[in-house]
């Protein structure tokens, strides 16, 4: 399988279609709707640098250890479409290149994919244990006033996947071109 390293450049990113595997190395962030929010609305820098980065849409669950840090127990992913309204602007504002997530993003995000050399993925629903055992260390909590699920985390990891490229840099949208797939064979079937 593919490992991409972090921060990523447009060619490491370029070859990958809709449909494609592959896994992460290095540092990932998490982010939803109100890190969403904050950059896009309110229109306040992360004091983290995304360029390059993959931004994981979920709201891991997070215990604090004695000596201060953190371990992560599950990090799962929510769903990305509750991020369609910003996502354009995000990427444009941040550079970020990878997002991940659960389930399809819209017409607006595949447009941005395209526009800013991005791609978005899903990582497999279901495997929230799995996905801590791949992180090796939470780094830092960048705006904790969300709460655990909203805040951003910082984590590093060696191999973060498998991800399923679901929109690629050419704006080819996995979930869009199986819907309409489905429905032709449906309306064929019915016109039998």
């Amino acid at each position: 399988m593919k490992i991409i390293e972090l921060p990523c450049k447009d060619q490491d990113i370029r070859s990958l279609r809709a449909g494609d595997i592959f896994s992460l190395s290095g540092l990932l962030v998490t982010g939803r709707d109100e890190v969403y929010h904050r950059v896009v609305e309110e229109r306040i820098t992360p004091p983290v640098d995304l360029k390059g980065m993959a931004i994981c849409h979920a709201g891991p669950i997070v215990k604090e250890k004695p000596d201060g840090g953190y371990e992560i127990v599950a990090i799962g992913p929510t769903s990305s479409i509750r991020m369609e309204k910003w996502a354009s602007d995000f990427i444009k504002k941040t550079g970020v290149k990878i997002m991940i997530g659960k389930g399809a993003m819209g017409e607006k995000t595949a447009t941005a994919c395209k526009t800013y050399g991005a791609i978005h993925c899903v990582y497999p629903g279901g495997c929230a244990v799995l996905g801590a055992s791949q992180i090796e260390k939470i780094e830092d909590c960048i705006w904790k006033e969300f709460g655990m699920a909203e805040s951003m985390w910082v984590m590093r990891t060696q191999s973060f996947g498998p991800l399923i490229v679901s929109i690629d840099t050419q704006g080819n949208n996995l979930f869009m071109e199986n819907s309409l797939h489905y429905n032709r064979e449906v309306v064929q079937k019915l016109k039998n």
